[in-house]
């Protein structure tokens, strides 16, 4: 099996190698917090006894079973949207199904779910790196107490670092990524052995009764308990969110060869370890090590931190590139970053937001405890929004019936309900943050669709059917100078604002006009034969419907040079795009709320990125006409 062929021709073990470094980066700095937090003063006030620390180790032990291994591992990762993975795939895929069934119209239910998961994601992106790199610059505490006064700033330092170097891209940086991941969770693996050697009788851990038992003795405590239990399964959405880099075989690999045994070990060395000595609760990771070698951890899990956050930074501007090219949210500048993968991408606005957030978390809640508080109910609840989702496409993608759909979206709703239930009691202590987050960043998003949906019809009051100026353009005596004009449009079927204008007021059209319609489809990529759809008006007009997927580059320039058939005479570097640009203006008569949403739309609008660079429209060749819309 080892031998197979997969990611275009890379082999398994190297595939599996690499998803270790992206995929399994956030999950697998877990350990240097989750267990700690189970006995932690602010959480929990459970015995340090044996019995309950076999139990917590239980409790974990099986969440990774459950959580990562069943649910994810072989039920959701079987939900890909042509090989891509994530909430808003898993969205798109649900959408595209409804549409197979005859529904036109996009289920409101299933929009809300996508741009929620993807508003979280936004959240989780701003404490994952901070918690990450805290809570291993905390090793300093134990390794280097002299210095542990310089935590804060060094973990600060960090991340500007991180941040900083986002812009020259990660092709090359990981590379490393994978060996630095893979040492890691063989150290994590070594620790938990030495531990366990001199407690064995903590394998009983592996019992699921330790854990309902413990549950059920400390019930008062359970639901904190529960929360900081799920710190060892935040990560888990990488798996499928990391799907279309990596296949499913080399994350299955990844997982059940070496990170699970690395992790279980891991927990269970770590309960030993407070059972020989309940005083090592104030950081059981690092103090699990001899001390010649708790310096070298520090910086090997510092760098596993960075490794986690570099994986969950990317991942959120892959997410932006996709909501773009969904028009969830306004342009922002993209850069490409690798001349060999489309996926590998920059976006400078959202780089700097996370900075600036990370930052300020890290300076203001001080420690990775203070941060736990924070950290967990924004991952809950898209988990819980997977689940809801997964019912929906295992009856489209699975043909499954509704009794089967039920019982297992059941399952699933019952262990993330808890999770997310538990999590819910720390909101108080720092659990509102992300959720804020996510409904700021929810409201936007929501705003700028509604937005467009509004300019839409009021640009379609005005609009001019294309076969209507045709005959128009028959009839009248109208100027004709050579070459191409391509009119980009967001209306398949209307006259652009933009060739009205230019007749207006220069009184000419070019002999051959192409009226050209960008579309994205709910699917990744685009198939050869959807691709382009061409149709003849008359009069030298042509109207074109150029589809990407949203995963795709959508480079229109490139696509028109392979796609447009020769008798349009497309010529790159002569042919002009005419695009409208709009200024918005709220009409008074509007509603104290409208007036709101409409100016917010208008200001995410003015500082949208241009559709010049999007489009990789050759500057030299645009000419934008201006038109004032009232909204």
């Amino acid at each position: 099996m080892m031998d197979s062929k997969e990611n275009g021709g890379t082999s398994l073990p190297v595939a599996t190698l690499a998803a270790l470094g992206i995929v399994f980066g956030d999950i697998g700095t877990s350990p240097l917090y989750a267990f700690r937090e189970c006995f932690a003063d602010h959480s929990s006030s459970a015995a340090l006894n044996p019995q309950n620390l076999v139990g917590a180790a239980s409790l974990i032990v099986w969440a990774l079973l459950l959580v990562v291994t069943v649910k994810y591992l072989f039920v959701i990762l079987r939900l890909d949207n042509h090989g891509e993975g994530g909430i808003l795939s898993l969205s798109a895929l649900v959408r595209s199904g409804f549409r197979k069934l005859g529904n036109d119209k996009n289920p409101l239910f299933v929009v809300i779910f996508g741009l929620i998961g993807a508003a979280l994601i936004y959240a989780d992106g701003m404490l994952t790196p901070a918690i990450s790199v805290l809570s291993a610059v905390e090793g300093l505490s134990v390794s280097a107490p002299l210095i542990s006064h310089w935590i804060v700033p060094l973990a600060v330092g960090i991340l500007i670092a991180l941040f900083a170097i986002q812009r020259f891209g990660t092709a090359k940086v990981g590379r490393l990524f994978g060996p630095v991941v893979l040492l890691w969770f063989f150290s994590l693996a070594a620790l938990g052995l030495a531990g366990l050697a001199k407690q064995p009788q903590v394998l009983l851990a592996l019992s699921p009764w330790e854990g309902a038992s413990f549950l059920v003795r400390e019930w008062k405590h359970a639901m904190p308990l529960m929360a900081a239990v799920f710190l060892a399964v935040t990560g888990g959405e990488a798996l499928y969110a990391d799907l279309g880099h990596f296949g499913v075989r080399p994350i299955r690999c990844g997982w059940l060869i070496v990170v699970l045994p690395a992790l279980v070990l891991n927990y269970l060395g770590q309960a030993a370890l407070l059972i020989s000595d309940p005083l090592a609760i104030k950081n059981p990771f690092f103090l699990l090590a001899p001390a010649f070698l708790r310096f070298p951890l520090t910086i090997l899990a510092t760098c596993a931190a960075v490794v986690a956050s570099q994986a969950l930074i990317s991942g959120a501007f892959s997410l932006t590139a996709q909501a773009v090219r969904m028009a969830i949210i306004p342009r922002v500048r993209i850069m490409h970053t690798s001349d060999e993968s489309v996926g590998q991408v920059f976006v400078p606005f959202v780089n700097g937001l996370l900075a600036c957030s990370c930052i300020l978390l890290v300076i203001s809640f001080g420690s990775s405890a203070e941060l736990a508080g924070a950290y967990g109910v924004a991952i809950a609840l898209t988990m819980v929004i997977t689940s809801l989702l997964f019912f929906y496409a295992a009856r489209l993608r699975f043909a499954w019936g509704i009794w089967k759909s039920r019982v297992i979206t059941a399952i699933f709703l019952v262990v993330d309900g808890a999770f997310l239930a538990a999590n819910a009691t720390k909101i108080d202590d720092g659990g509102w943050l992300p959720l804020l987050i996510a409904a700021i960043l929810t409201g936007l998003m929501l705003i700028w669709i509604w937005g467009r949906r509004r300019l839409a019809e009021k640009m379609s009051l005005h609009d001019l059917p294309i076969a209507d100026f045709a005959r128009e353009l028959s009839h009248e005596k109208i100027h004709r100078v050579p070459g191409l004009a391509i009119y980009m449009t967001g209306h398949r079927n209307n006259t652009p604002s933009a060739l009205l204008h230019n007749l207006k007021h220069n009184h000419v059209v070019h002999e051959r006009i192409l009226l050209l319609h960008v579309q994205t489809l709910d699917e990744p990529r685009a198939d050869d034969h959807e691709l382009l759809e061409l149709e003849n008006i008359g009069q030298g007009i042509h109207k074109a419907i150029l589809r990407f997927g949203f995963a795709d580059d959508p480079d229109v320039p490139a696509a028109l040079r392979q796609r447009l058939p020769e008798f349009i005479g497309f010529q790159p570097g002569r042919s002009t795009y005419f695009l409208g640009q709009e200024s918005y203006c709220v009409k008074k008569t509007a509603g104290s709320i409208d007036k709101i949403r409409l100016s917010i739309f208008a200001t995410l609008a003015r500082n949208a990125s241009p559709a010049t660079a999007y489009f990789h429209l050759p500057p030299s060749r645009v000419v934008e006409l201006g038109a004032q819309v009232t909204l």
